[in-house]
């Protein structure tokens, strides 16, 4: 089969591979899309550490089971969770497998997505609801981290939610925000293409900066989508007495950002993170298959695995929102 394989970090091509030759519990999907993440930038550069190399990259996908097992038969249509937690760690064990001292990811740690075919267990597979294409299923992963970040947030119902980010998680968040009863949702981005589509999106509120907004009092949710320290610490300084201020972008291992003890302790400021996915995978299949997000609005573009190099631009360029790959296109 065809694959893209990342020899060494900033070393890749579309290769000749072996088919994948399913376990006792796995079964072998023909990949229909995969999403193109921030981590997969960085698996390229050689930033993730826990990524080997050689590796066949991507997390965000869906597809059609061509070898079946445990309970799945070919044919299936199926979006995979790509978490792989060893369920024996301190953090398995008291339910928090994102956590998991011995953490993995299909795609991120073994082979994934952006090829032909991969094998995958058979326990991280969930059915396509009828009609839901191939590529609104590559989204249900980015849907099912955002999933577990409103699991993390103290929601109250009439709260004003501010956003830091337009792009695919961002807008994933604030239509979710929508759903979950927010009074208002405000979203700064440089991006004025991006703050277009949040507002067709229903976010009431869109600028370039927080300076633009009319709320003296703060925001009672204050989600960074960025990673970017310098919208972190205008975040920090956004949020409502007695409100929630949630990192959700990723941030460089060694950056730092300032921030007030005193204003925490004295405005009893909650300071929250969400990382990855857990127990939000169902979920995040049921609320894409319901309509609860635009799917069409967050694809903009889709390339087949020779056009990778001009993927990987485009995505780091901020060209558009969600970049997949079809493998099976020519």
């Amino acid at each position: 089969m065809r694959a893209l394989v990342i020899e060494t970090p900033g070393r890749f091509s579309v290769a000749e591979v072996p088919d994948p030759v399913p376990g006792p519990k796995e079964v072998v999907v023909r990949v229909g899309a995969v999403g193109i993440c921030g981590t997969d930038a960085h698996i390229v550069e050689g930033e993730f550490p826990p990524t080997p190399y050689p590796i066949v990259p991507g997390h965000e996908f869906a597809g059609e089971i061509v070898t079946g097992g445990g309970g799945w038969r070919a044919g299936d249509r199926v979006a995979v969770d790509p978490s792989l937690f060893c369920g024996a760690c301190h953090y398995c064990g008291i339910g928090r497998g994102n956590l998991c001292e011995r953490w993995g990811a299909i795609g991120d740690t073994v082979d994934g997505a952006m090829a032909e075919y991969v094998a995958v267990p058979a326990a991280n597979c969930h059915r396509l609801p009828d009609g839901l294409s191939m590529a609104h299923g590559a989204l249900v992963e980015p849907l099912s981290c955002a999933v577990h970040a409103f699991d993390r947030l103290p929601r109250t119902l009439g709260a004003h939610y501010l956003l830091y980010g337009a792009g695919t998680m961002g807008l994933l968040m604030a239509q979710l925000a929508r759903r979950a009863g927010a009074a208002s949702v405000s979203v700064v981005d440089t991006n004025t293409t991006r703050l277009e589509v949040a507002a067709r999106l229903g976010a009431e509120a869109i600028a370039a900066s927080a300076e633009e907004f009319e709320r003296p009092q703060g925001w009672e949710v204050v989600i960074d989508c960025t990673g970017v320290i310098a919208a972190i610490e205008d975040g920090l300084s956004r949020v409502r007495r007695g409100g929630v201020f949630q990192q959700f972008g990723v941030a460089p291992g060694a950056a730092t950002a300032a921030v007030s003890p005193f204003r925490i302790y004295n405005d009893e400021i909650s300071i929250i993170g969400s990382m990855a996915v857990l127990g939000s995978f169902g979920r995040a299949v049921e609320l894409m298959g319901k309509g609860v997000i635009d799917a069409d609005a967050m694809i903009t573009h889709t390339f087949g695995l020779d056009e990778f190099p001009d993927a990987l631009q485009a995505f780091r360029e901020g060209v558009g929102r969600k970049i997949q790959l079809s493998p099976g296109r020519s």
